[in-house]
């Protein structure tokens, strides 16, 4: 297939998301269609819940009532998805279902993209993108889990500690 598959988010009654998100992965494989469908996925977050008898920590759906669903959108899998019990259609304008943004993935968590990052604390690297592109600097801080990296460039003969996202900088080749 020369189309990527995409995340869509498909609306399902009340309660029923982990059966839709069941269904639709065994629908897939029954009818032989997990080219087309990807992964299924309910967002949760881990909250700490204060009651009589003490706090507990609990699994919470970020969105009670959707599943997330990474497929390439066809007229057999659009078919799929609207015909699982519980599956009301996808969100979208009259609808249409309608792809998340790149953003709108990372915001979620959805996928956990894997970092490379090419180089490492005390390298010369020089900026490549935003308002300090081709300045030179030395890598000062890394923070690869917040897409982070602090660079302490040289301004007007002072040196100055710039945080910048970890593709905004190339390695200086020796």
């Amino acid at each position: 297939m020369a189309e990527d598959a995409k995340w869509y988010v498909v609306h399902t009654y009340s309660g029923y998301e982990n059966a839709v998100s069941a269904a639709i992965m065994k629908a897939a494989e029954n009818r032989r269609m997990t080219d087309l469908i990807k992964d299924v996925s309910i967002p949760m977050e881990t909250v700490t819940e204060y009651t009589d008898s003490g706090e507990k920590t609990v699994e919470r759906k970020v969105f009670p009532g959707y599943v997330l669903v990474k497929m390439i959108l066809t007229d057999e899998s659009w078919h799929l998805i609207h015909n699982v019990r519980g599956a009301t259609g996808f969100v979208g304008a009259d609808g249409k279902a309608i792809p998340l943004t790149e953003q709108e993935i990372i915001d979620l968590g959805v996928e956990h993209r894997e970092v490379v990052i090419g180089y490492q604390l005390g390298d010369n690297v020089m900026v490549n993108d935003g308002p300090l592109a081709g300045f030179i600097g030395v890598v000062d801080e890394l923070e690869p889990d917040n897409n982070r990296v602090r660079v302490v460039v040289s301004m007007f003969g002072r040196e100055t500690p710039v945080d910048l996202e970890l593709d905004q900088v190339d390695v200086i080749k020796e």
